[in-house]
């Protein structure tokens, strides 16, 4: 269990709710120093806490922060203002607690587990929230009009399994049913996605429907580095809030407690973003009428380049392999 020092968590506290700073300052700090000296790991907190701000706080301000911190990550300019609000905003204590409790917690967990406890961090946000996070998707380009096409029909497996070899149907279900996945990452029903406020129905049920797709057509492994990195690019594509969440605990618990792996984890996250802003919308694509195309024919037709990873996409397996070694 890592203790994370009173000191700490109050500095990392009052950064995300004053706000305020440029992000492209502290993520280039951060790029540019070893990440063991005193002033580059603050760097790196200081930029989780505004990952926070934005994920739990003020989702309105993700396009700001993220473009800002990328343009001083990857070293290029963007048009994005680079400069957080300094509008004074507070977390609930209880999201506090629960977050300090996660980002100390060590124990090895599944990628189903550290999901839902992410995702019930949540539960200690104010019904405002949502109407913030709505505001915040509305903003991306083309979120509004793939909306308005309705309540997702759900994918069926048996009918990609009917899709010709080499198909991007076929390799969905191959993904699918080669490693145990469910169709949907988590039942639509269970969660009570209907009882959202549109858009948030629409996006979150889109986003657990088409997630392993978006793994195909973007080029991202189903290894634990590409699934950080797919975040950053649900996040591009249109602001998704628990993307954003779970960048926060896992930037949060980098920074905090394992600072040697910053580079790669911010490099993979800020890659993923700038590929995500670089991609068309692909939340309205009609995919089962293009089932029987091959992946490579629909990037082309849709303007899709697969992500170029700055890192092996297995690298946390090896690392974990040479561990257990």
């Amino acid at each position: 269990m890592a203790i994370i020092a009173d000191a700490v968590r109050a500095r990392f506290e009052a950064f995300a709710d004053a706000g305020g700073g440029s992000p492209a300052a502290l993520a280039a700090a951060a790029r540019n120093g070893d990440l063991a000296a005193a002033a580059d790991l603050a760097a790196a907190a200081d930029l989780a806490a505004l990952f926070f701000r934005a994920g739990f706080m003020e989702p309105g301000e993700i396009r700001t922060i993220y473009d800002a911190a990328a343009a001083g990550w990857l070293d290029d300019a963007v048009d994005t203002p680079g400069v957080v609000s300094p509008v004074e905003c507070e977390a609930p204590r209880a999201l506090w607690s629960d977050f300090w409790a996660f980002i100390e917690d060590e124990a090895p967990t599944d990628a189903g587990a550290f999901t839902l406890r992410t995702a019930g961090l949540a539960r200690h946000l104010p019904p405002a929230f949502d109407d913030r996070a709505i505001a915040a998707s509305l903003a991306f380009d083309g979120v509004r009009e793939a909306a308005a096409q309705g309540w997702p029909e759900r994918f069926r497996l048996d009918v990609l399994g009917r899709c010709p070899t080499g198909s991007l149907g076929r390799e969905f279900h191959a993904l699918i049913v080669d490693n145990q996945f469910d169709l949907e990452v988590l039942d639509r029903d269970a969660l009570g996605l209907a009882h959202l406020k549109p858009p948030l129905d629409y996006l979150n049920v889109r986003i657990l429907q088409c997630h392993d797709l978006w793994h195909i057509i973007g080029g991202y492994r189903t290894t634990g580095l590409h699934e950080v990195a797919i975040s950053g690019f649900q996040l591009a594509q249109f602001g998704h809030n628990y993307s954003a969440q779970f960048l926060a605990v896992v930037a949060a618990k980098t920074a905090l407690v394992r600072p040697e792996g910053g580079i790669v984890l911010f490099s993979t996250i800020f890659s993923a973003w700038r590929h995500g802003r670089q991609t068309p919308q692909l939340l309205g694509v009609d995919w089962p009428s293009l089932w029987d195309l091959p992946a490579n024919d629909i990037r082309e037709r849709l303007g899709v380049k697969v992500y170029d990873s700055p890192f092996p996409a297995d690298l946390l397996e090896q690392l974990q392999a040479m561990q257990a070694a």
